[in-house]
Parts: C-alpha cells; structure tokens; sequence
C-alpha cells in the first residue's frame, strides 16, 4: 500500500519512512508526489491541524494519506507553543526557539513539558481516522545535541536517562517519541482493522 506523507519537513518524512517502510508501505513525501502545497493551519488544536492538511493531500490524490500535527507545550508557559511551536513568537530559526524558551524558563522552577503528536490518517475510501501520542519530559537547561529537529536539543525525556533527545540515537527518538506512540495507535487500528498491507 501506498502512504503519502502530507507535509515538506525532511526531518519527519524520514521518520515515517523509517517506521513503515520495513512493514512493506511505500512511503511518498507530498512533493514526492508532485503536490506543492503549505495548507494553511487554521485549526486551533494539534487534531484539527492534522485534518486540514491530510485532507487537502488526500483531495488531489484520492490516495492514503498520513498527516500529523505535533508540537512542544511547557507548562509554565501555559502549554505555548503548542500549535504554534513551528512558527512562534514570528521567530525564524529553531535555534531561536529553543533559546527563547530556555530565557522564558531562567527563573522559572516549574521546567516540565510534553510533546504532542496527533495523527491523522485518512484511508482509501476517504474517512479519517485520529490517533494521539504524548511524551513527557522536562526542558533541559542549554542546548545539546545534534540528532533530530524542532526542539529535540532542549527536550530531556522521562525515559531519556537525563540526556536531550538530540544526544541520543535518532532510533531512541523513532522508538520513544510521540510520534512514534501515536504511530503505534495508527499500527494496531490497520492490523485490528486489515487494512490491506502488501
């Protein structure tokens, strides 16, 4: 079975490939496909967001699609950045960020966080399907690490051993994660329900 993947990010496309590919999916990133589109992220939580881009994807092709939406909430910064934590406070780089974060903290004793991850999958007949994964953690005190994206250098994970995902193999991430537990949901919905497999 053919999977798009509804998004440009390299850095997730390559997660998702890595996840389905050794289960015999054929995982296509949107351009991959021909699709160049950035659809508009209107939806004021992380489910409605990851509806509006598979759907638009799955409207020009007709085909399986796997979109997400996921992001970083500090709770002493009431849950921001949340659904904005790609494009916040207007601050271009991850880089600018992550120290924007790690300022917002520097008084604050309060450093625990999550990531958020919510899956939609929309199947061959057109229908949605949601599916949501979380992972706990705390914000470390300075940047380290050079594996993974977004956040992942400042984000000490309850099963990180101490270390920012950044320091830890990308299969730790691929393993752990949010996505990862939001893609293990999406898993036993395709085996439980037989969606066709290869």
């Amino acid at each position: 079975m053919e999977l798009i993947i509804a998004t440009n990010n390299p850095g997730k496309v390559r997660e998702y490939r890595d996840i389905f590919s050794p289960l015999g999916y054929e995982v296509f990133s949107q351009g991959e496909k021909g699709i160049h589109l950035e659809v508009e992220e209107t939806g004021t939580t992380f489910e409605e967001n990851a509806y509006l881009k598979a759907r638009a994807v799955y409207d020009l092709t007709g085909m399986p699609v796997v979109s997400d939406d996921s992001g970083l909430e500090v709770t002493a910064l009431n849950n921001e950045p949340g659904i904005y934590s790609a494009r916040w406070r207007g601050l271009e780089t991850e880089h600018e960020r992550r120290m924007e974060i790690l300022h917002e903290l520097k008084d604050k004793e309060d450093r625990s966080a999550r990531f958020v991850c919510c899956i939609c999958f929309i199947d061959a007949e057109g229908k949605e399907h949601l599916f949501k994964g979380i992972w706990n953690g705390t914000i470390a005190y300075e940047e380290c690490g050079t594996n993974g994206f977004g956040y992942d250098p400042v984000f000490v994970s309850e099963d990180g051993h101490g270390k920012t995902t950044a320091s830890l193999p990308i299969s730790f991430k691929e393993t752990y994660s949010h996505r990862a537990k939001a893609v293990k949901l999406l898993m036993e919905y395709l085996e439980k329900n037989h969606v066709e497999r290869p």
